[in-house]
């Protein structure tokens, strides 16, 4: 988020560039990844502006996190969103991901988009053994190094209009606004 929103900030100067607003120590960013149940009464006490946002995941995870984010947004001066795509990796657009890749992807809204990378990666790599016969464990080490250098590496290659394309409906926008709204900046 913090890439994107310095991206997004140079187009809109009203929107919080959340790099800035971190190094500044304006806000604290707590990557906690996973579920976030254990923050809500962990951070309640502090009585503090909380921004919360859910990847969207797929079902039964999505209803689970959909009950949390209700909980959150009952909190004064809280407010959780779910996206609406599974990941924030589903907003990248294909051209990003390609710039740092030596291939192609396409995927929709709703696929693993960090899994179909590591993959390609790992098959790109490895002509004798199959992604099938590595370890679920192995998998998911390959993916979250793919979800690493996606976030950082493919979404430095992101511009405006590939944004544009990847969410027509201005989603990130909303949350920067959000946020800045919460932080009093808006």
């Amino acid at each position: 988020m913090t890439r994107i929103s310095t991206l997004l900030h140079t187009a809109h100067p009203t929107l919080p560039d959340l790099a800035a607003m971190e190094r500044d120590k304006e806000l604290i960013f707590l990557p906690i990844g996973g579920h976030p149940r254990a923050w809500l009464s962990r951070l309640a006490p502090l009585q503090i502006p909380e921004f919360y946002l859910l990847d969207g995941e797929a079902s039964p995870e999505r209803e689970q996190r959909e009950e949390l984010v209700a909980q959150i947004n009952r909190r004064i001066p809280c407010r959780a969103v779910l996206t609406r795509k599974r990941s924030l990796e589903n907003y990248l657009h294909p051209q990003a991901i390609q710039a740092v890749a030596d291939f192609t992807v396409e995927f929709g809204d709703h696929d693993c988009v960090a899994s179909e990378v590591a993959q390609r990666v790992f098959d790109s790599r490895h002509d004798d053994y199959s992604w099938k016969q590595l370890t679920r464990r192995i998998r998911v080490r390959l993916r979250n190094r793919a979800k690493h250098w996606l976030n950082t590496s493919a979404v430095e290659q992101m511009t405006i209009s590939l944004l544009q394309e990847r969410d027509p409906d201005g989603e990130i926008i909303s949350w920067l606004e959000t946020i800045g709204q919460l932080a009093g900046t808006a």
